[in-house]
Parts: C-alpha cells; sequence; structure tokens
C-alpha cells in the first residue's frame, strides 16, 4: 500500500490532466456544446473530490480490500470520464 499522501498527489496528478484535456476540448468545441463540456469538467472535480475524502476514511480491518476496491473504482471512473471527453470529439 502506497501512502496516502502519495496516493492523494497520483489522484490529483491524473484529475488535473484529464481536467486541461477537458478545458483544451471545450475550446474547441461550438457555442451550442459547450454546455456538455462544463457537466464533463464538473464530473472530474466531483471524482477528485469524492476520491481524496474516501482515503482520508480507510475502512479499518480490511485494508487492503478497500483500497484494491479504490483502484478499481478509480479506474472505471476515469474511463467513464474519457468515454464522455471522446463523445464530446466527435
Amino acid at each position: 500500500m502506497a501512502k496516502r499522501r502519495t496516493l492523494k498527489k497520483s489522484i490529483n496528478g491524473i484529475t488535473s490532466t484529464l481536467f486541461a484535456e477537458g478545458v483544451f476540448i471545450k475550446l474547441t468545441l461550438a457555442e451550442a456544446e459547450r454546455g456538455k463540456a462544463d457537466e464533463v469538467l464538473a464530473d472530474i472535480l466531483h471524482m477528485q473530490d469524492e476520491f481524496v475524502c474516501r482515503i482520508n476514511h480507510t475502512e479499518p480491518g480490511n485494508v487492503k480490500g478497500f483500497y484494491k476496491k479504490l483502484y478499481e473504482d478509480f479506474n472505471a471512473a476515469v474511463d467513464s470520464i474519457l468515454d464522455k471527453m471522446s463523445a464530446l470529439k466527435g
């Protein structure tokens, strides 16, 4: 298990990269499509808050299972965001 601090930095780094990509996509879209890009950007920020909060409240007694589920859920959330971003690109 990684240190919590390192894990938080990794999550923040990944989400900041996703957010930067989302802003770039938003700037290249037509005016009518920018509302959908704003929703994706909000989803990215919500995902970051959710996973950092989950790290702060580790489940006692089942630490290994907790972090395994955290990794799986985070990867699924990132995949979902990437799918939404690719749908915006066309």
